[in-house]
């Protein structure tokens, strides 16, 4: 086995690798960190690598394996994690100059479960200021770039860690997703990225992002069964996140195999309100949806009614950023991102009232999904409209000719914040220009494991790791 072909391995071989010792921890740690050096320059997915730490790790985590120690789920793997969680002594800057040289004394839960599991942590990866846009630049560590081609966008806001998946510098990355941040991303770098049931993963604790009641976590992968075996790592809940929900006992790597006999999938390319979209993604979305077919699953059109639902989500993720740095601007306000000030600066301007009308038009968006899964298992829909746009705007001012929004080319993710549905980003083929695009698969409240299944199902029929990004 060749140097690419190991960093290109997926977790859960490497993790039966490391057990029988064909391969060590190190050996594997040794050739990613080799590659890291290479493409990361290029690309700046990781902007705090901890290459020392993880050889440390790796070390430990061979030892374990010789003295017969009892091993976690993720033994041995590599692994990244955003710049949004907390990483005891290792800094930690959320994307932001008034975080530059930060450096935390705990570990969010998430990332002690991650330890605990067993990881070697590779570093952290880059994302917009606070998580904040759906493409990755900031002050403190610069732009991150599209392995695919690096005049484009990686997506946002796990920018770093999608891009790093797909670059083969390290085989799992910790994201979270409050409006797209991790299906955006992983549609554009071509990889797999699962936002699980709002509470599934636990947070805590809630630092410099009040945004509590719609930010997912979740795992970045190319192999749906790495997402499954992550998610067993992290899952579960924790009293300090009155939201998190009540272990479900489900083992997600054992049963992500499973096919359900029947299953009713409808697909829609619009959700009733979203106006463009790019002609690749609408051809690739339908074809990779009618593969379930052959599976004898029910594929069929679906219909919605739902007018602008980026209305109260603007309203509700603007006004939870000016509540967080409100009174940070006065020291703050020339070295934050002009785009965020601007969020910032609408969000302090809605009333009690405009905050209580977007919370009731987000439970009849709610309610319109809560009626579809009446009648269906599974929604299907593109992740975003376009394939990744060009490197350095914030979004394209047109798509196929038309004149548009900031958020037409990302219509379909944040209806499920604002309702908690698990929804995953799969890839689904290339666009003409040779660029990655997603399909979407949305479950039903709290079914991850419809969505894994459907997921491992569609890799089944139509696999994607064989095709790398090159760099010179």
């Amino acid at each position: 086995m060749n140097k690419e072909d190991i960093c290109f391995m997926s977790a859960y071989d490497m993790k039966d690798a490391i057990i029988r010792q064909e391969l060590t921890s190190q050996e594997i740690t040794e050739i990613i960190i080799e590659r890291i050096e290479k493409i990361n320059p290029i690309i700046n997915a990781y902007c705090t690598p901890t290459l020392d730490i993880a050889r440390e790790l790796a070390k430990n985590a061979d030892e374990a394996v010789k003295r017969g120690e009892k091993l976690g789920l993720l033994h041995g793997i590599p692994t990244s994690i955003k710049d949004l969680f907390l990483t005891k002594d290792i800094r930690t800057t959320f994307g932001s100059m008034i975080y530059e040289h930060n450096v935390p004394e705990r570990d969010d839960v998430v990332v002690k479960r991650l330890k605990k599991a067993g990881i070697v942590l590779l570093g952290k990866t880059n994302t917009p200021e606070f998580g904040y846009a759906g493409v990755t630049h900031n002050f403190v560590f610069g732009k991150s770039r599209n392995p695919w081609n690096t005049d484009r966008i990686p997506g946002g806001s796990t920018g770093g860690g999608a891009a790093a998946v797909a670059s083969g510098l390290g085989p799992l990355a910790l994201g979270n997703d409050g409006g797209g941040s991790i299906r955006i991303p992983a549609s554009c770098c071509g990889v797999f990225g699962h936002k699980t049931s709002f509470g599934r993963v636990p947070v805590y604790p809630r630092t410099e992002l009040h945004a509590e009641s719609y930010v997912h976590v979740g795992p970045i992968v190319r192999y749906v069964r790495d997402a499954a075996l992550m998610l067993d790592a992290i899952k579960g809940p924790h009293d300090g996140d009155r939201y998190s929900l009540p272990e479900e006992k489900i083992n997600y790597s054992d049963s992500v195999s499973e096919k359900p006999d029947k299953l009713k999938i409808g697909y829609s390319l619009d959700l009733g309100y979203a106006k463009v979209i790019d002609p690749d993604v609408e051809k690739n979305v339908i074809n990779s949806a009618e593969k379930f077919e052959e599976l004898g699953w029910t594929v069929e059109k679906a219909t919605f009614k739902m007018r602008k639902p980026e209305v109260p989500f603007y309203t509700l993720y603007t006004a939870d950023y000016a509540f967080d740095l409100k009174s940070k601007l006065n020291e703050w306000r020339e070295k934050i991102d002009p785009e965020l000030m601007k969020m910032v600066d609408a969000g302090s301007g809605y009333s009690a009232f405009d905050v209580m009308k977007a919370m009731s038009q987000r439970t009849k968006i709610y309610e319109t999904f809560y009626k579809y899964f009446k009648n269906f298992d599974i929604l299907i829909t593109p992740t975003i409209a376009i394939p990744p746009f060009e490197l350095g705007i914030m979004f394209p001012p047109k798509i196929n000719g038309k004149n548009v929004s900031p958020t037409a080319w990302m219509p379909f993710s944040f209806p499920f914040n604002l309702t908690g549905h698990p929804a995953a980003s799969i890839p689904c083929g290339w666009s003409s220009g040779g660029l990655p695009t997603g399909m979407q698969i949305v479950g039903n409240r709290f079914n991850d494991l419809l969505v894994l299944q459907v997921s491992q199902a569609f890799e089944e029929l139509a696999p994607w790791q064989d095709k790398k990004p090159k760099f010179e």
